[in-house]
């Protein structure tokens, strides 16, 4: 499981033979969510405020998100995105 970023206790990570349509899976605490990353879409369950950051920080990190799941679909390693401050 790539991590891509780390950031108030969430984990953003990509997989490489993941499945369409493009997106990326966060963690926190026993909680898990995938989010599309053309669409915004969630699926899974987060505490409101951890939701509100992945959120925030996918609309700021949204073209990067889709150039590394070109790359995982190369089966090349994704590159590291900078953290919500």
């Amino acid at each position: 499981m790539p991590v891509v970023s780390r950031f108030l206790g969430i984990i953003i990570a990509m997989y490489w033979d993941d499945h369409a349509p493009p997106h990326f899976h966060a963690k926190y605490a026993e909680y898990e969510i995938t989010v599309n990353i053309r669409t915004g879409v969630v699926e899974g369950k987060f505490p409101k405020r951890a939701l509100r950051h992945v959120l925030e920080w996918y609309e700021i990190h949204r073209e990067e998100l889709i150039e590394n799941w070109e790359l995982c679909q190369n089966d090349e390693s994704p590159k590291s995105i900078e953290p919500l401050e």
